[in-house]
Parts: structure tokens; sequence; C-alpha cells
């Protein structure tokens, strides 16, 4: 793969059409000078070392070392460099739910996007840890694998909304259990995997106890965060409360009993969400304490570098253009190579 690492430097290679434009109006202006003092042919005569031709070829050489230099400047690059590194850190698969529930507002602007503003600054603080992320409601997909790309992971956070699933509900189960297949298998020699889940709680279905207890199985912890109230909140889509069949507002309440159930199972740790503070922090302080074990990563290195190639021949035309003189030289009269 080739590419220029500062591909907005060639806008210089405009210089080139504006010396020639230059060099020719001297020029022009030159003849015109020299024509007020007599025929071209008796000038000549009287000139025998001039050499136009010179001339050009000192412009041509110029040119071409500006062309050269102004990609040296673009950086040319080849290719790119896969780079195996090996740090020790933790697998970190979060668990989030975007049911429609989330939408309530007990949590300001709402859980969803408090949720959502957490995680962004997890992700910032990380360094060597993986993390991955799995969202879920009605049924569970794996929004980002696990991976050490936290610019992805950041981005992928702010996507984070009801529409990623198509199936409306809290399907808590199904969502632990892709989590649990999600990880690296590597990392299951060691205890060095956890899963967050951040819901409400409410409404769950499938055998939540059954997927917990597989993740503690295979040495996963879970670790909740519960966000909502137990008093509950209305859930408001598009300006307009959710109602149930009999026309009733839908409240969305928290159900810490669960949640607090996953985590004791697995010996991970609940935490309820606040409005200062979601819990995501404790929560990591606690993974950190686990085992770490030898993560592989395969990084790309940077581009290998081409700028001196294109320097060393800008530097030789350039060195060549001060060389070469403008007029004849005697002793190279004999090669006329420049004379019609």
């Amino acid at each position: 793969m080739f590419r220029f690492a500062y591909p907005s430097a060639l806008w210089l290679l405009l210089l080139i059409p504006l010396v020639v434009a230059l060099y020719s109006v001297a020029a022009i202006r030159c003849r015109r000078r020299l024509a007020r003092f007599g025929e071209p042919d008796t000038l000549r005569e009287l000139m025998p070392d001039y050499s136009r031709g010179r001339g050009v070829l000192k412009l041509i050489l110029l040119l071409s070392s500006l062309f050269f230099l102004v990609l040296a400047v673009a950086r040319p690059q080849f290719g790119s460099k896969l780079k195996e590194e090996k740090t020790e850190g933790i697998e970190m698969m979060l668990v989030v739910d975007v049911s429609n529930s989330m939408l309530a507002e007990d949590f300001e602007p709402s859980r969803l996007e408090r949720t959502k503003y957490a995680i962004g600054k997890l992700f910032e603080g990380l360094r060597q840890d993986r993390v991955g992320l799995v969202v879920f409601a009605g049924e569970a997909k794996v929004q980002l694998p696990i991976t050490t790309d936290y610019r992805m992971a950041r981005a992928f956070a702010k996507r984070i909304s009801p529409g990623l699933v198509s199936v409306q509900g809290t399907d808590l189960a199904q969502a632990l259990s892709l989590a649990t297949i999600s990880f690296s298998s590597h990392t299951g020699e060691n205890r060095s995997r956890a899963i967050i889940l951040i819901t409400d709680g409410e409404g769950h279905e499938g055998d939540v106890m059954a997927a917990a207890e597989q993740a503690a199985a295979e040495g996963i912890r879970i670790y909740t965060i519960g966000i909502g109230t137990p008093e509950g909140a209305p859930i408001q889509i598009d300006g307009e409360f959710l109602k149930d069949e009999k026309g009733d507002m839908v409240v969305t309440k928290l159900d810490e009993q669960t949640l607090e159930a996953l985590a004791q199972t697995t010996g991970g740790l609940y935490v309820r969400a606040s409005k200062q503070d979601l819990g995501l922090d404790e929560v990591v302080r606690e993974i950190n304490e686990l085992e770490r074990s030898e993560l592989e990563t395969l990084r790309f290195e940077e581009f290998n570098e081409q700028y001196a190639y294109a320097l060393v021949v800008a530097l030789v035309l350039l060195l060549m253009e001060f060389a070469l003189l403008d007029r004849r030289n005697p002793l190279l009269s004999h090669l006329n190579i420049f004379r019609r």
C-alpha cells in the first residue's frame, strides 16, 4: 500500500507552473531588451559563449529538484507491517441493555445516554486491556469484538441505541451467553476475563442464572451495574410516553435482586448507579485486581518512510543545477551538445 503522510503538501507542486511562467516572462523581457541593441545574428556573434539551451536545462533541473523536494515534504510511505506485541492485561466484555426501558429519564438525559458517556470515559482511560461490546434487548448482538483499538471502541460506544436490535425486551440470558463465548480462547486458562453488565434488570427472559453459572464455570466474573431507581420512571419515546395495552403509562423499575444474584454467582460485584456516578470506575478497580494474562496483539506499525530517497534526488539535481554554468565552458567547447 502506498500513501502520503501529508498529502496536502502536494499543493506545493503548483509552484512548478508558476516558476515556468516567471521564467518565460523573464526570457521574453530579456530578448526584447537585447533586440534594442541590434539584430539577433549580430548579437550572437558578439556573445559566442551564450547558450540558451543551458538556461533551459538549468530550469529543468531546478523544477525536477523542486518536484522531488515537494514529494519528500509530503512523506511518501509504502506498505505497513504487522507487529506482534505481548502485554499483560484483562479482557472485558461490556454488555449494555438497549431496550426501551433504558430511555427512562430518571437519569438525565436518560439511562442510556449516561451509560454511553460513562463507557466512553472508560475507554479513554484504558491502556493494555482488551474490550468488547455486546448490546441486547429481546435479542443480543456483538457490536464490537474483543479489541485494543480504543478509538474504534469509543466510536462504537457513541452509536449505542435501541435501533441496534430489532426485537424489544430484556433477554439477559442470551446476552450473557453471547458475551461468554466472545472472549479470546487463550485467556480461558487464566482468571482474566470479566463481563460488565449495565442494565435496569427489569423484565428478563430465559434462564439467567444458568447463563451466569456457565460463565462462572469458565472462570468469567460478572460485574453488574444497576441503572435506574426502585421507584421507577416512565419511558418517553419521540416525545410521547409509552403505554401498555390497557392504556396505562409504563413505568420501568430497577430490579436489583437479579443483578446482585448474578454478581454473587460468579464472584463479581454489584454496583447501583447514582446520578453522580454510574459505578464503572468502582467496577474497573475491582477488575484490575484480577489475575492478568499475556495478551498477544497484532498492531500495524508505521508505514515505511521513503522521503529520504526523494530528498537525495532533489539535492543531487539541485547540485547539478548549481554546477552547470550559464555560459559555455571553453575547455568543453568541442562538446557542442547545446549548440544549434
